[in-house]
Formats: structure tokens, C-alpha cells, sequence
């Protein structure tokens, strides 16, 4: 499978469990994706509980908001609590926009953080709507060294070959959330990344260059 089908699938995946990620889908932009490693650590020892949840999530994801007569701010709700519930969004923005964290202040920190929940729920609720029948198939589960879990899924289509798709996962007090996303060897995580470092070296090596980036895409998916 080339890299944009790869990156392509990711939006059915998503569609399918609220992650994102077509190659024409703003959220993971439009820089190349890295290619991770397909190397996996050897002697896994099973997590379980994580693969429950990944199941357990995908049927709420699908059953919530596949219904083409939901209102629009009913689904970004939905959207909205699925994706709170089970992904670790403030974890997730903070490592994509990588070492500019450290160098924005505490305004657009803040800003950030809420333009990143924001663009997501509001691109990509209504995107349900392309559901095809896809099914999320759980193949195993392992525990990674650093004490995070990786759930190891494949993407059963109605039409064409299975698709690997990778959940990393942390612990949460007493529940999971998901980090990354990783289809066919390529994170989401790392193409977001990417895609944002590439936008603040634009402009200047200023975290504002990505906040008004951020804040036009918010606007343009409220106006469509």
C-alpha cells in the first residue's frame, strides 16, 4: 500500500474510532509522514484491558455517530465526548507541536490547546457520514517498555485487503487513552508534527504562525 493510501485509510479509521488522517484532511496536513520502524519489542506481555477498550470504543464511536439524521452540533457533541473519552488530547497536541511547547508562552499554550480540540471535533465530526460498513478487528495486544500499551488492530473493508492499524495507548488513573494512531507503519502523531513544525519555520519560528493557521481552519470547517 503506497504512503497516501496509507494516509488515506486513516480517515476511514478514524471515521470508524476518531482518529483523522486522509492525506487531504487538514488535521494531519500535507508534509510527508515519517515512516516509523516495523520493528516490535519481542516477548509482548498481553494488556488485555486495552484491547477491550479499543473494541468497546469503536462500537460507541460507530453506534453514536453514524446517524445521518443527527443535527450537526448533537454530532460535534457526540464527536466531542467520544474523542475527550477516549483519546489523551492535551498529550497529543502538546507532542505535535514538539519543542515550540517550550518556547510559546502560557497564552498560546492556552489558545493552542483549545484550537486543537476545537479543529478536530468541528472538521471531522461531520465526516461520520462517509461510514462504509468498515469493521475494527483486534488481532493482540502488548505492553511496551516505557509502560504504555499498544493494541494491534486490523481494518476489515467491505472491499480490498485488511489494513494494520496500531493504538498506543497510556494509562490514565484507572482508564486508558489512546496517543497515536499509527496505519501501516505511519503515525499520525509524527505526521501532525511535521506538518506543524513545517508551518511555524514558515513563518518565522513563531508558535503565532500555527495559531493563525489553526484559527482560519476552525472558522472555515464552522462555515461549511
Amino acid at each position: 500500500m503506497s504512503l497516501r493510501a496509507r494516509l488515506a485509510t486513516a480517515t476511514v479509521v478514524l471515521n470508524a474510532m476518531l482518529a483523522a488522517g486522509a492525506v487531504d484532511a487538514p488535521v494531519f496536513g500535507e508534509e510527508p509522514a515519517r515512516q516509523l520502524s516495523q520493528a516490535r519489542p519481542t516477548a509482548p506481555t498481553p494488556a488485555p484491558d486495552a484491547g477491550e477498550f479499543i473494541a468497546g470504543l469503536a462500537d460507541r464511536a460507530i453506534a453514536g455517530l453514524t446517524d445521518k439524521n443527527a443535527s450537526r452540533p448533537d454530532r460535534e457533541q457526540r464527536f466531542r465526548s467520544l474523542l475527550t473519552d477516549g483519546f489523551d488530547v492535551p498529550h497529543i497536541a502538546r507532542f505535535v507541536l514538539g519543542r515550540y511547547w517550550r518556547t510559546a508562552n502560557e497564552d498560546e499554550r492556552a489558545e493552542y490547546l483549545r484550537l486543537f480540540e476545537d479543529f478536530i471535533v468541528h472538521s471531522y465530526s461531520q465526516r461520520f457520514g462517509e461510514y462504509a460498513g468498515e469493521n475494527l478487528k483486534v488481532a493482540g495486544t502488548r505492553n511496551m517498555p516505557d509502560g504504555e500499551a499498544m493494541v494491534l488492530t486490523d481494518l476489515l473493508r467491505p472491499s480490498g485487503p485488511p489494513v494494520k492499524v496500531e493504538w498506543r495507548m497510556r494509562r490514565a488513573d484507572t482508564a486508558f487513552k489512546i496517543t497515536d494512531v499509527v496505519v501501516e507503519g505511519v503515525s499520525m502523531s509524527i505526521t501532525q508534527r511535521d506538518d506543524f513544525s513545517a508551518t511555524i519555520q514558515r513563518g518565522g519560528g513563531k508558535v503565532d504562525a500555527l495559531l493563525v493557521q489553526l484559527r482560519d481552519k476552525v472558522r472555515t470547517a464552522l462555515a461549511n
